[in-house]
């Protein structure tokens, strides 16, 4: 573990690590204790009781999150005919077919999301060693890979985020801006708690939601009352 800074020891100290706090109050603490100069982001982080060795628990996905992330994605298109002027008209930022494939495999990775139709799919296996590595590959369960590209690109613009549970059972997982109004974080927190509730794999076992946490980018994690998590969502 790396040597946490003066002012993270002492951002820790204000956070009593006996104590489970309810989301209203780990939102406002997380922004009182908040010392880094610029607009963090607020995070979740869930402990949950899966074994992600298993492939029926691995959970993953992606929400559009109701007040958005705060940050707005760069979104590139791949896909044919009518497609490419409907990808254009939502507010893709590039969009093509063949053509942008090409430009992809030259190097140009200038986009945060890929999105594209199912016919596309076979031809974009010629890059999948390109965004594979870098989670960029489109994903049917992501809702990056559909027919339907004019909805795909206005939840990637609004704000939609993706989770996937990690070797240890956590995800985290980015809710909004530390600038972001307490009710607002609050409605995307809500809103991913419920998400991941429902993800509930039939084979997980024992208690689901271990543990969960509220923290800002430089912050220390605070943890929040999982029984109020659940009520609420």
């Amino acid at each position: 573990m790396g040597i946490k800074s003066k002012k993270h020891v002492e951002a820790r100290k204000k956070v009593d690590s006996t104590k489970v706090y309810s989301i209203d109050d780990a939102i406002k603490m997380a922004k009182d204790i908040s010392y880094a100069k610029f607009d963090e982001t607020v995070d979740l982080a869930f402990r949950l009781g899966v074994d992600p060795r298993h492939a029926d628990q691995m959970i993953r996905g992606a929400i559009a999150l109701p007040a958005g992330t705060g940050k707005t994605a760069r979104v590139a298109v791949i896909t044919s005919g009518e497609a490419i002027t409907d990808a254009e008209k939502a507010g893709a930022d590039v969009v093509g077919g063949d053509d942008l494939i090409q430009k992809i495999q030259g190097g140009w990775l200038e986009f945060d999301r890929v999105i594209a139709s199912p016919d596309m799919m076979g031809k974009i296996g010629r890059i999948g060693r390109i965004l594979g590595p870098r989670g960029l590959m489109p994903n049917p369960k992501l809702g990056t890979v559909t027919t339907d590209v004019v909805k795909a690109v206005k939840e990637q613009k609004a704000g939609k985020v993706e989770y996937r549970t990690e070797k240890t059972g956590i995800v985290h997982v980015p809710v909004g801006k530390k600038s972001f109004s307490n009710d607002d974080l609050k409605k995307n927190i809500v809103a991913m708690i419920s998400q991941i509730i429902k993800a509930k794999p039939s084979g997980a076992k024992g208690t689901y939601l271990k543990s969960l946490s509220i923290s800002t980018t430089m912050g220390p994690g605070i943890k929040v009352d999982t029984n109020e998590a659940i009520t609420l969502a």
